[in-house]
């Protein structure tokens, strides 16, 4: 793990690195639960709270879970718990990928009926598609390259805290992205909107080939 992260710091300043000295978001080891402030955005029954855009047939739920299989498609929490719009907040999600297998987890995003969000961050899944990006990124801001720190065919968590201009990740309780989003920061193309401000949340499908599983998605604002 030591060695994922050096990999991932690189390649940005150190100015726009938190310092490892600020409060550390707990290691979390169970479930979240509601008497500690967390709130549950999936019922693990049916997409109640959820709205899916351009393919929706890519979205069930199938054992508890909401599993993509199909044509690109993004699953947007539309739901009561916030009013649909989160600033500061900690989400805790279980993943599983089965192999060649590509998604994402979006926040500070909204709705769109086609095409990738273009507003907010995405935290990556990957653990053996091709994109060298893999699980734990902040997509293209702060990349894991090309080694996946958990695997296909296994639950894991990924936990994101945003508080203020930070992000942080932790995938199975460790730490993959400690980020301080510089301030006026400025991007072009495909990334103008990766900016922090206020939105919703997003689960990805990516492609036919993928098959992601997301459960126990919990959200716990801190705004």
């Amino acid at each position: 793990m030591t060695r994922l992260i050096v990999t991932a710091l690189v390649l940005f300043p150190a100015a726009c690195l938190a310092q490892a000295s600020l409060d550390q978001p707990e290691k979390l080891t169970v479930t979240p639960s509601e008497a500690d402030g967390w709130i549950p955005l999936f019922n693990g029954k049916d997409l109640t709270g959820w709205k899916a855009s351009e393919h929706p047939d890519t979205f069930s739920v199938e054992d508890g879970s909401i599993v993509t299989d199909g044509d690109r498609a993004h699953l947007f929490y539309t739901g009561d718990v916030n009013g649909g719009q989160f600033d500061d907040f900690e989400l805790w999600v279980e993943v599983m990928t089965e192999p060649n297998s590509n998604g994402g987890v979006f926040f500070h995003t909204e709705y769109q009926e086609e095409g990738w969000p273009a507003k907010g961050y995405e935290v990556q899944v990957n653990q053996t598609y091709q994109d060298r990006r893999k699980t734990g990124s902040l997509y293209g801001v702060v990349d894991i390259l090309d080694e996946s720190p958990v695997e296909d065919n296994q639950w894991y968590v990924e936990h994101v805290k945003v508080e203020g201009d930070r992000v942080v990740i932790r995938v199975d309780g460790e730490v993959t992205v400690d980020y301080t989003e510089p301030e006026n920061v400025e991007r072009e193309g495909r990334m103008a909107e990766r900016k922090l401000g206020k939105g919703t949340f997003a689960l990805q499908g990516h492609d036919p080939g993928s098959t992601v599983r997301y459960r126990q998605v919990w959200v716990k604002p801190l705004d």
